[in-house]
């Protein structure tokens, strides 16, 4: 059958793993191929390229930002690449050529960044619009890597891989995302090849202006809607479990096997992505099946998410959460019965672009969770001059997720297990759904949290 499959960076840093695990596992012959893998940059490139994902700490791009030097940081990349090919060379990779491509195609994208750069350094543009190219012309070197190495060793190998480069580093055609997928797969038989596109794809709306670093699961899914597989499958360096296994450990979680599309979106609505929801939403709404395996278990289905699967038992299938968010509460004595004043709020946040993961209300005050990240001065301080106080502080956030969970008694026992635990509730919410169980909690008392719930439920 027809697959389109993604490989994280995690997963493609073990190469060894993926090429026995995920691309010749049970497979022989023209088994192997009526496939394509979406690949992302071996992991800590595009770190190194954009900012740590979870630091903040800056690469290339921000020094191309703050007009500094950005050359040697480009030097070093060169190098650090070079150190990825030697890593790989007893797979069988041809070291001098991989060497040569990185090298070319690095400064290539130099040729086209010291051009942006002087066009910054002019001051006749606006900045946005430069640096927004300058971000996508730096994220599409370390998927083009990737794929060229993994191509390269599969056909080595014997095997007939094709590269699907859709960065469009060699064409000025002005297409879509869309377009481009497109053209680049119209003239490939793909029952007769294994193909290994790039995550990143250029197009004329800017894959990073709307998606950032979620980009290549946004081309995995694009490239699936396209060709229409039987099945569209994420392989990561773990399983989506019931919970993390390393805060409740191994044994006492297990892969969650069968979900919908609706918990996808509530797991990624706190962090924990099965897949970028903006990359879902096309796959569920051409009724594409998703299936997320661990690259380390091949043997193991891994989770099928569907559109329309509902437990058949009333159950929790996940616990989860983050610890990363900030709580507003804003209170205002003339909010109990005025019309529009959670209205106000909301356009508040919108002129700071911040959404909201939850929300709770009383006579006289809102109480609105939002991602730490999103979190600055600006957004409080116009909250605190718009209405009577507003108070700001760090906390966490638990939640009871599952396709058929709606039984006498749940909120109950979560509450009591958490009781028992010594944790104090802050706040708690679900929609009349019940698919989102969320319980706010002090920020120190997360983990302490989880593994109650995990044990409880």
């Amino acid at each position: 059958m027809l697959t389109v499959e993604k490989i994280g960076g995690t997963s493609m840093s073990a190469l060894q793993d993926v090429i026995k695990n995920v691309i010749l596992y049970n497979r022989t012959g023209n088994e192997l191929y009526n496939r394509i893998f979406v690949v992302s940059a071996f992991s800590g490139v595009t770190n190194l390229l954009l900012e740590n994902k979870k630091t903040g700490e800056p690469g290339v791009y921000h020094l191309i930002a703050r007009q500094e030097n950005f050359r040697t940081a480009l030097e070093d990349l060169i190098v650090k690449l070079k150190e990825l090919n030697k890593k790989y060379e007893s797979l069988g990779l041809d070291l001098p050529a991989a060497d040569e491509f990185i090298e070319k195609h690095v400064r290539h994208a130099q040729g086209f960044l010291e051009n942006l750069s002087g066009i910054l350094a002019s001051g006749y543009v606006s900045t946005e619009g430069i640096l927004q190219a300058a971000r996508e012309i730096l994220a599409s070197i370390g998927e083009t890597h990737s794929a060229y190495v993994l191509t390269s060793i599969l056909q080595g190998m014997g095997i007939n891989a094709t590269l699907v480069d859709l960065s469009g580093f060699h064409d000025h055609e002005p297409y879509t995302i869309d377009e481009r997928i497109k053209q680049a797969f119209k003239d490939i038989n793909l029952a007769s090849t294994i193909c290994i596109a790039t995550g990143y794809t250029k197009g004329t709306e800017g894959i990073m202006r709307e998606f950032d670093r979620g980009y290549s699961e946004v081309t995995f899914s694009k490239i699936a809607v396209a060709v229409h597989p039987q099945e569209a499958i994420i392989h990561k360096e773990y399983h989506l479990c019931s919970a993390d296994p390393v805060l409740v450990g191994i044994h006492n979680c297990v892969p969650i096997g069968f979900t919908n599309y609706d918990v996808a979106d509530q797991l990624a609505d706190v962090g924990m992505e099965a897949i970028h929801p903006k990359a879902s939403k096309p796959l569920e709404i051409n009724n594409i099946n998703l299936r997320v395996k661990n690259t380390f278990e091949p043997e193991h289905p891994g989770t099928l998410i569907t559109r329309e699967y509902v437990s058949p038992e009333k159950k929790v299938e996940v616990i989860t959460g983050t610890n990363r968010l900030m709580m507003l509460d804003i209170y205002d004595p003339l909010m109990v019965g005025n019309v529009g004043t959670d209205l106000e709020i909301m356009q508040i946040f919108k002129k700071h672009n911040v959404s909201y993961n939850f929300k709770a209300t009383s006579a006289n005050s809102i109480s609105i969770v939002i991602w730490e990240k999103d979190y600055t001065k600006a957004l409080y301080d116009e909250l605190h001059l718009k209405f009577e106080k507003a108070t700001a502080e760090k906390v966490a956030i638990v939640c009871l997720i599952s396709s058929n969970m709606d039984q006498p008694g749940l909120l109950a026992r979560a509450a009591s297990a958490l009781a028992k635990a010594g944790i104090n509730i802050k706040s708690a919410g679900f929609a009349l759904r019940q698919i989102n169980i969320q319980f706010l909690v002090d920020r120190q008392d997360f983990d302490t949290a989880v593994i109650a719930l995990n044990a409880a439920m």
